[in-house]
């Protein structure tokens, strides 16, 4: 009984949690993100401000609390690849797995995702963090490399190289979206230009951290 009132609490909790983040998320693609005040957003979310800063901790993170662990995905498909995999096969597995999986991070769930984009990079503090969030995944991709391979400046290389690679597709399906396509259109050949890109970083990282 106890474990039946716990369940429910959480779900009771994550449900209010995305309630937060659709009602700011909805404010901020209509009004803009400085034009909205966190309590305009507890008002139409119908909590107090406090929750609203419980669940999230700043205006900010209403933005990014669910996507900040994105920016480490490459990181986490190295370390966790299984050994005879290379660096560059786990990031692409990974990839793939999220392209068959239609995953919001990668720009593949239509539109609440554009908006969320949309929102971003119209305003400046909120591209600033993306950027910054971005170089932390990279870095920690180029630190986990560099402690595996013994060479800090091929990681760095490394590590750029796979991170640029990974942003250039994900823009690429924000960008067809945006233009017009459907996350259905943009998905279909999604598989097939991701491929293309990582054979291309094949042939430059070929044979470069194969897990032992």
């Amino acid at each position: 009984m106890a474990a039946e009132a716990m369940g429910l609490r959480e779900r009771k909790k994550r449900q209010t949690a995305l309630r937060i983040y659709r009602t700011a998320i909805a404010l901020f693609a209509e009004k803009g993100f400085e034009a909205v005040s966190v309590q305009e957003i507890a008002d139409a979310a119908e909590v107090s401000k406090m929750t609203v800063f419980n669940y999230f901790g700043s205006k900010e993170d209403l933005v990014f609390r669910p996507m900040v662990e994105h920016f480490s995905d490459a990181a986490r498909a190295v370390r966790e690849r299984a050994p005879g995999e290379s660096a560059v096969d786990a990031v692409r597995r990974q990839f793939m797995e999220m392209i068959k999986g239609r995953d919001p991070s990668i720009g593949l769930h239509g539109e609440p995702t554009r908006r969320i984009r949309e929102v971003i990079m119209a305003t400046p503090a909120l591209k600033e963090r993306a950027y910054v969030e971005s170089e932390k995944g990279a870095r920690a991709l180029a630190d986990l490399l560099a402690e595996e391979t013994g060479d800090a400046t091929l990681a760095l290389i490394a590590a750029a190289t796979l991170t640029a690679a990974r942003n250039a597709l994900v823009e690429e399906h924000f960008r067809r979206i945006v233009g017009g396509e459907t996350a259905d259109q943009v998905a279909a050949d999604a598989a097939e230009r991701a491929h293309r890109a990582f054979d291309l970083v094949a042939k430059g990282l070929h044979g470069y951290a194969v897990k032992a």
